[in-house]
């Protein structure tokens, strides 16, 4: 892979290898898989996927890969230069790459003279050899090498003469990509923009130049952006700009930017509206929350609040947001709160299928009971799901499947510090066309035994039910000045599998709270399942065919 044109812009994803050095993230060999082949989808050139030889794991991977090759992507193996005082042909290390079977290799190198005395304890000419001999011999054994100049804007900014010389050693060896490297991510963007500048005025025209940029000093977009600008073709970085220390450049932010704000070629249309889906299903992977706020693909990137934003918006989206969602697969979201207008209930009562006239009656109710409530504490922009109910008992049209005629939960708390698990009982009272069910259900809490037991008296009459589970719960004390006797929210999200949805309650009794939540979780269920309006597994939402859609989901 060569840069066709000046335009043209190689986006290589390092996200399995680089990214993983991020604190707390860890994955597995089928993590590993399950991550590229998503990367795969999404059109990005080259994916680097490990070190083979440093770990079973990066062994495993390689080869697995071989037996089920990527469709589009290039996989990249990737190593450091051969060890000081021996060949590259004598370096197990280079074994362990050559034996990964990939077309493409990766070799960092120093660039700082600082680390060549100081890390490698070998002299400044040794290291020159280092990278020649590694890349020769890759190069006579049919690979085709990406040359990653460590710590290179440090290494340029105190010795320019050597890190040059390092460029040029690679350059003689046949590397194919010469990427240069913030690895202490203390550049700034000027800084970027000035060595990028003079290194494509010494190197030969022919040079391919790439960038690698870490956000140590939040600025690792900006340097790659300037990079760019400056002549690298190559993009390196990682989605959602997982990485060691503060992360890498995230390439959630740089590929919308390059392409939509800059006009180089990075995928396909098709492929870069699978952005936001590809980054909340990555964070799913590696067991982390998404950012909500992250820039275009974070839930909140296109979320509107303010009263005179929304009624904005809905005029012409282009008052409030930088591009068309859609572009990057998110959605515009409007937010119901205490700051809501006439604007946020009408155009939020639309994403849910209904059509409210602003003068109707009903529309000016519900937003002041949307307003009383959210007084009280009640917090509709994180439970879209209770809102949806409340607009539809606004209107007349909330559905009533069921009846709770009381409940009563039991905490044996001395069996509990005994035994050092929780131990509850809770029964429940329900009415369901007019008959009435008593039913009771231990748990490892008082709120899954409530939960429990509200399933066993539906289930005979919702068998969907079966299906939903309690995915989250959140607590969050509102008046913390009334010690135990405080005002409490609690958030519920639900989940059929596929989709989620988040309901509220607020009491100063945590179980009342909590009751109230969890009842709305599977009334709201058992309604969107029976309007089979949920969301498909791609999270992409169905037509509704009685006038309501679900609330977005939390993936």
């Amino acid at each position: 892979m060569t840069a066709a044109s000046s335009n043209q812009i190689w986006i290589y994803d390092t996200t399995l290898r680089d990214g993983t050095q991020r604190e707390g993230l860890s994955v597995s060999i089928e993590d590993k898989l399950r991550i590229a082949r998503r990367l795969d989808q999404l059109g990005i050139p080259f994916i680097e996927g490990g070190w083979p030889g440093a770990n079973p794991k990066d062994v495993q991977f390689f080869w697995q890969l071989r037996e089920e090759p990527l469709t589009q992507a290039e996989v990249v193996a990737f190593c450091s230069t051969r060890r000081p005082g021996i060949t590259a042909a004598t370096d197990p290390m280079l074994q362990a790459i050559l034996a990964a079977g990939t077309r493409w290799v990766t070799i960092f190198g120093k660039s700082w003279d600082l680390h060549v005395t100081e890390g490698l304890k070998c002299s400044l000419t040794e290291n020159l050899a280092m990278i020649q001999d590694t890349i020769e011999f890759l190069r006579f054994a049919g690979r085709h090498v990406i040359y990653d100049a460590e710590h290179w804007f440090d290494g340029y900014k105190r010795n320019p003469d050597y890190a040059i010389q390092t460029l040029e050693a690679a350059i003689t060896a046949g590397a194919e990509w010469l990427v240069l490297c913030d690895t202490n991510g203390g550049t700034l963007p000027h800084e970027i923009s000035g060595v990028v500048r003079d290194i494509v005025k010494t190197v030969p025209p022919q040079t391919q130049l790439g960038i690698h940029t870490h956000n140590d000093a939040d600025t690792a977009v900006a340097n790659a952006l300037a990079g760019v600008m400056e002549g690298a073709r190559m993009v390196q970085g990682t989605i959602n700009g997982y990485g060691e220390r503060c992360g890498n450049a995230n390439l959630c932010s740089l590929i919308p930017n390059l392409q939509l704000k800059l006009g180089y070629n990075c995928l396909q249309d098709n492929q870069l509206a699978q952005l936001t889906q590809a980054s909340r299903f990555i964070s799913e992977v590696v067991n982390l929350a998404p950012d909500e706020h992250a820039a275009f693909v974070g839930r909140s990137a296109f979320a509107h609040k303010g009263g005179i934003h929304v009624s904005a918006v809905e005029r012409n989206p282009l008052t409030y947001e930088h591009i068309e969602p859609s572009h990057v697969g998110n959605n515009r979201r409007i937010v119901i709160s205490e700051q809501a207008g006439l604007s946020n209930v009408l155009a939020k009562a639309r994403t849910f299928g209904i059509e409210l006239d602003k003068h109707n009656p009903a529309a000016r109710q519900i937003l002041q009971r949307l307003k009383d409530l959210e007084s009280e504490g009640y917090q509709f922009e994180a439970a879209e799901a209770s809102f949806d109910l409340l607009l539809r008992e606004g209107l007349g049209r909330r559905q009533q499947l069921f009846e709770i005629k009381g409940f009563q939960v039991h905490c044996d708390l001395a069996a509990e510090v005994e035994s050092c698990k929780s131990n509850a009982l809770a029964t429940v009272k329900v009415a369901v066309n007019g008959q009435d069910i008593l039913e009771a259900a231990e748990g490892n809490g008082p709120v899954a035994a409530l939960d429990t037991a509200l399933r066993k008296a539906l289930v005979n009459f919702y068998p969907e039910i079966a299906s939903f589970e309690l995915a989250d719960y959140k607590v969050r004390i509102l008046d913390g000045h009334s010690g135990t006797a405080a005002k409490t929210r609690v958030l519920v999200e639900s989940r059929n599998g596929h989709q989620r949805w988040t309901t509220v309650g607020v009491s100063t009794n945590i179980l009342a709270a909590s009751y109230q939540a969890v009842v709305e979780g599977l009334e709201y269920g058992l309604l969107k399942v029976r309007e089979q309006t949920l969301p498909n597994a791609d999270g992409e939402e169905s037509e509704p065919s009685t006038g309501g859609e679900l609330a977005e989901a939390a993936t």
